[in-house]
């Protein structure tokens, strides 16, 4: 079906310690820091979006610190997202176990799937991630700190989907978002939108009769899709709310407009803008360096800086 979701656009999880978070995301995984902001509904709690150079959708890995904020450690499970992938090249995956062994993180190799080698790893709050090699991702990485270009993330490979009703997910995300499924393997049905290439996928599980997912600390909060424009996302909420989805208003995110509902299986969907980018207010060799917050928490600065933790970027 005709469709304006061009594919991935990112991820967002609750995580514990900021500092922690950044050692790894920035530090371990070598992805940029393209934006040190604030949760737009406490201020007082970090938001930092990760990437490669621009912060181009589909790369974008987004964190929320809530340490010392009463957040309770989450449970992973069905109606969420499960794991969120990475692509890293082909040949780079024994770096990467070395790489992450030196750095006591414990990883495992899990075979093959859909032909592609996945090294699956826990992050500092216990978000379950992989690295999977293709030689199908031609995106460029952030190469501005290591690993270099020879081993660096290309970006979001695909998400894992733990659906409570997985057939269903699977008929809306053909019907009604535009989806194509790919390919199946076991209980993992892979679709697509916008192409079939990493940065396209999401991988739907079935998890029927599966402990429910609670959100909380270690978990993914929601997946957002990209469209090009303010007028292809009203066409989506336009053509949800008739289904009778239950979708937000339009949220002004600063980098991004965002709407926000959950598919049958329960997993929170966001559909977000491309526009107007993380270089909306600071120049892309500057990316991350400052705390940028909203022109609505502006006059609360002082105030917002002294309630948040003191971090440092990874040399």
């Amino acid at each position: 079906m005709d469709s304006p979701v061009l594919g991935l656009h990112h991820v967002t999880a609750t995580v514990d310690d900021a500092q922690a978070d950044l050692d790894f995301a920035a530090g371990t995984l070598g992805l940029r820091l393209v934006k040190k902001t604030v949760n737009f509904d406490n201020p007082f709690v970090y938001h930092f979006y990760y990437g490669n150079e621009t912060g181009t959708p589909g790369t974008i890995w987004t964190t929320f610190p809530y340490k010392g904020h009463g957040v309770r450690q989450g449970v992973i499970g069905a109606g969420q997202v499960t794991a969120t992938s990475f692509s890293i090249p082909t040949g780079s995956i024994g770096f990467w176990i070395d790489r992450l062994q030196a750095r006591a993180i414990d990883a495992m190799t899990a075979g093959r799937r859909f032909d592609e080698p996945v090294l699956t790893l826990l992050d500092p709050s216990g978000l379950v991630m992989e690295l999977i090699e293709t030689a199908r991702d031609t995106r460029a990485p952030w190469t501005g700190a290591d690993p270099g270009e020879a081993q660096a993330i290309r970006g979001v490979h695909c998400v894992t989907l733990a659906s409570r009703a997985a057939a269903s997910t699977i008929a809306f995300m053909t019907s009604v978002l535009g989806f194509t499924i790919d390919a199946v393997e076991n209980k993992r049905t892979r679709l697509s939108v916008g192409g079939s290439q990493p940065g396209h996928y999401f991988d739907v599980l079935d998890a029927h009769g599966h402990r429910p997912g609670i959100n909380g600390l270690g978990t993914v909060h929601h997946v957002a899709m990209a469209v090009a424009s303010a007028a292809d996302q009203l066409q989506m909420r336009e053509r949800l709310t008739t289904l009778g989805v239950m979708v937000t208003p339009v949220q002004d995110r600063q980098y991004f407009q965002s709407i926000y509902f959950r598919e049958p299986g329960g997993v929170l969907f966001e559909i977000a803008t491309s526009a107007p980018g993380f270089a909306a207010d600071e120049p892309i060799d500057a990316l991350g360096r400052l705390l940028k917050l909203p022109s609505w928490e502006e006059p609360n600065r002082s105030t917002i800086e002294a309630g948040l933790a003191s971090v440092d970027l990874p040399k």
